[in-house]
């Protein structure tokens, strides 16, 4: 039976120049979110991307939870080619026989079944004794070996577990046929240095330990989760557990983008990962986008300000070395470019490279005075776009502005997706179209690009939170990507797919691209 080829990891620690395995579990560990649940087709869709990303194990669901799960792990394991695909499951006979029936259709398959193994579990959890765990897990493993080559075990709540204890555990497990031994911070109670040293102790302390892989699946309850991570794999795990964005239980799992990054900007690690950085972003926005998860603007390499700069000291250092204030550039991780945002933060540096830009050539001495206008204006605005910097400098804008007319959505239940019908009146022209999207938000921006003839990418969307029973409504700012350039949109509306209209079109209506005119442009759908 095809398994992963298991990495020569010596005892010490001594050999580091290992590959990283990445084990995605966003499809099991990520979907568990109260509010992200997805069906099969959105998780094979994720899937095949993962396998586009690089990822060489995909967790793809907990079979015996839910006949939703089951369905799902038997089509991923359908669809996807080159990863392995891993099915979790209890120390559980039942648990197990159900996860191999999932897999049978996988072309490199694991089950991955464990226990706990910290006191707090073994008294409160089973109400057992440490003896009868470690039978427990033996018996699992060895039942599992029945069914595939390739067996992952999980001593949960090794975090917190007895070091000594954890250790007979693990060597009992890869002597009834481990292959690869994951030591959970379930909680996210480590420290960086405790959680290495616990990796240390069991790659010194376990005698048959050459015979499986190590792996780290750390929690985020404490911030620490790409730290001891990285502490796991610098002491001799050679494989991380990870999700895109960083999704999961509680305060989430460890960042998937993060680690990969980590490892490929810091040499001395002498690690890599066959990870495809540059896919990074979008699977990014498609998971953020399918599970209806946000990612912070200040989020670690995939979010929207990661790559923006808006303080006057930064942009000058940035426009004249981009290395000044980044150590990743941005299209290593698929961002076009870096954001140099205007505010009234911003420096002359900044304000310069903006009026070049919209072909404004302006001498030194210019620069000043022009400098003091747009601090004026600067301060009586949040964002300044293009339209005003045109306005600053004495030009005229495009008079062609899209007003929005109406806007009707009519939600659906699976298989059926929501349809949104749009109405825009462009130069005095009523234009209207049509269009299905994920969400209803989605459906009606679809609507509006058909409308428009131009495929926009909406860079990032964010909507204020509201108190529950506030008049105010929805309030969403956006940025749409067009032509390498970045147009900011901000809509206020009771109902926020109206809101997202709003921003989307304030957005269009900074671009400097003709909208349609005529009928033959817009596919027939003049109204």
């Amino acid at each position: 039976m095809p398994r992963l080829d298991l990495p020569m990891v010596k005892n010490k620690c001594k050999d580091m120049s290992n590959k990283i395995y990445i084990f995605d579990t966003t499809l099991r560990d990520g979907e568990q979110v109260p509010g992200c649940q997805l069906d099969t087709h959105e998780k094979v869709l994720i899937a095949k991307e993962l396998e586009t990303l690089g990822v060489d194990v995909i967790e793809a669901g907990f079979p015996i939870s839910s006949p939703g799960d089951y369905k799902s792990v038997m089509e991923i394991s359908k669809a996807v080619n080159d990863p392995v695909i891993c099915a979790l499951t209890r120390a559980v006979e039942k648990d197990i026989e159900v996860a191999a029936e999932s897999l049978k259709y996988a072309k490199r398959k694991r089950i991955h079944t464990g226990i706990g193994s910290s006191d707090y579990h073994i008294k409160y959890k089973f109400n057992s004794t440490r003896e009868k765990v470690i039978e427990r897990a033996v018996a699992a493993v060895k039942f599992a070996k029945k069914y595939v080559e390739d067996i992952e075990f999980y001593a949960e709540d090794a975090g917190r577990a007895d070091n000594q204890y954890l250790a007979q555990m693990v060597e009992a497990v890869i002597a009834a046929g481990a292959t690869v031994i994951n030591i959970p911070d379930t909680t996210g109670y480590c420290l960086p240095w405790q959680y290495g040293e616990k990796i240390k102790y069991l790659m010194e302390h376990v005698s048959n330990i050459h015979k499986a892989i190590l792996s780290v699946h750390c929690h985020n309850d404490l911030g620490m989760a790409t730290a001891n991570t990285i502490a796991g794999i610098s002491n001799g795990a050679r494989q991380v557990e990870v999700t895109i964005n960083g999704i999961g239980e509680r305060a989430g799992n460890t960042s998937l983008e993060e680690v990969a990054m980590i490892i490929r900007t810091h040499s001395t690690l002498n690690m890599h990962t066959d990870i495809q950085s540059r896919q990074l972003n979008k699977i990014s926005q498609m998971v953020s986008g399918m599970m209806n998860m946000p990612v912070q603007p200040n989020k670690a390499i995939v979010g929207a300000n990661a790559f923006a700069h808006s303080s006057g000291i930064h942009q000058d250092g940035v426009i004249k070395h981009r290395e000044n204030y980044e150590v990743i550039a941005p299209e290593e991780v698929g961002v076009d470019q870096s954001s140099i945002i205007l505010t009234a933060r911003s420096g002359k540096a900044a304000l310069r490279y903006h009026l070049n830009r919209l072909d404004f050539k302006i001498d030194k001495e210019e620069l000043e005075d022009v400098y003091q206008k747009f601090l004026i204006m600067a301060d009586g605005n949040k964002d300044i776009c293009d339209d005003d910097l045109i306005v600053m400098m004495g030009g005229e804008l495009d008079d062609n502005k899209i007003e929005i007319g109406d806007v009707q959505v009519v939600s659906g239940s699976k298989p059926l997706k929501p349809v949104a019908t749009v109405a825009l009146n462009i130069d005095g022209n009523p234009f209207s179209a049509s269009a299905t999207g994920s969400g209803a938000i989605n459906a009606a921006l679809n609507a509006i690009n058909n409308i428009i003839g131009e495929h926009l990418i909406l860079d990032t969307f964010d909507v204020d939170s509201l108190v529950h029973g506030s008049r105010e409504g929805g309030k969403v700012s956006l940025r749409v990507l067009y032509n390498d350039k970045l147009y900011f949109g901000y809509g206020e509306h009771d109902d926020i797919v109206m809101a997202s209209v709003q921003a989307y079109v304030n957005a269009i209506n900074k671009m400097k691209f003709r909208t349609v005119k005529a009928e033959e442009k817009v596919m027939g759908m003049a109204s």
